[in-house]
């Protein structure tokens, strides 16, 4: 997916286990199918899942999740990830990696919850509780989290470029000119709140159909909460989409940034994983067909 891309083999991930954690040395190692970006996965054992960055960039995610998942998870009212043990770099492998908890559930299919008001109202609880812990020493914007939770601003030149490249995929025009309205909205000036940053289907765990756990914490920050209003159109419609917004008590300005956060996803996702990832691909692509929809 990524031209800097660093793939751990299956082999090369039992040999550090075996290497750094020899007590876990004899659990099997199988590779985990993700449509992740970041991270490769694999499932060590029944209870326990390995985190490897797959790019330079994804480095700064293993501290920041080691540090802050433990002191958040309390607090939240869904299951997280929990870390367990951090792996060192050695001469095969450049970078720090995790063991976390093995999260059970399955991966939210694209569309399978958009109807859902219990799921709305699950993860705009979620997102409430977050927003609601003590952000002050919390990580703000910047490169570890793709200036997640900046003002939208920041995204304006990638917008642009992804316009371009955008071009017979989908209305261009309409799309240049919903980014221009959200960029004229009012910018958050409140105290910066904790963001997942990340709230695709792919990132939520369903049981027995309902919402069970929010997973992939590396674009986690503080800053504008527009940016974790991400669900309202990647994952919501219609009336699912109001009662999440009411839930979570959404001015109007909030609310124009968090459709240009949306938009701006998906416009930078489609064109670079269009050819990669099809599973990011269909969710930018139904992004942004929600956000037009929601904007006319």
């Amino acid at each position: 997916m990524h031209a800097d891309e660093l793939l751990a083999s299956p082999s090369l991930v039992q040999r550090l286990i075996r290497t750094q954690f020899p007590e876990w040395g004899h659990l099997p190692v199988k590779p985990v199918a993700s449509s992740g970006t970041d991270n490769a996965i694999f499932r060590l054992g029944d209870t326990m899942a390995m985190r490897l960055p797959r790019r330079p960039s994804a480095v700064v995610q293993v501290e920041k999740e080691q540090e802050w998942l433990p002191q958040l998870a309390p607090k939240l009212p869904l299951r997280i990830p929990e870390p367990l043990a951090r792996g060192e770099p050695d001469a095969e492998y450049p970078w720090p990696w995790s063991v976390v908890s093995w999260m059970e559930g399955d991966e939210a299919d694209v569309g399978s919850l958009a109807a859902s008001r219990d799921a709305a109202l699950a993860l705009a609880g979620f997102i409430g509780a977050l927003q609601a812990i003590d952000s002050s020493q919390g990580p703000p914007p910047g490169e570890h989290n793709s200036y997640r939770g900046a003002a939208l601003s920041r995204r304006t030149a990638a917008v642009q470029r992804a316009l371009e490249r955008c071009e017979g995929l989908i209305d261009v025009e309409a799309a240049e000119a919903c980014w221009q309205r959200a960029l004229a909205a009012p910018t958050w000036t409140k105290a910066p709140v904790w963001l997942h940053g990340d709230l695709l289907p792919t990132n939520l765990l369903t049981k027995h159909g309902s919402l069970h756990a929010v997973i992939d914490f590396g674009m986690l920050g503080v800053g504008d909460p527009a940016c974790d209003l991400l669900p309202a159109w990647a994952i919501f419609e219609g009336e699912a989409r109001t009662v999440f917004r009411d839930a979570l008590d959404v001015d109007d300005a909030t609310w124009v940034r968090g459709r240009g956060w949306a938009l701006s996803w998906g416009l930078i996702a489609l064109p670079y994983y269009i050819e990669t990832n099809r599973v990011l691909a269909e969710v930018a692509q139904q992004t942004i067909r929600a956000v037009l929809t929601d904007d006319a």
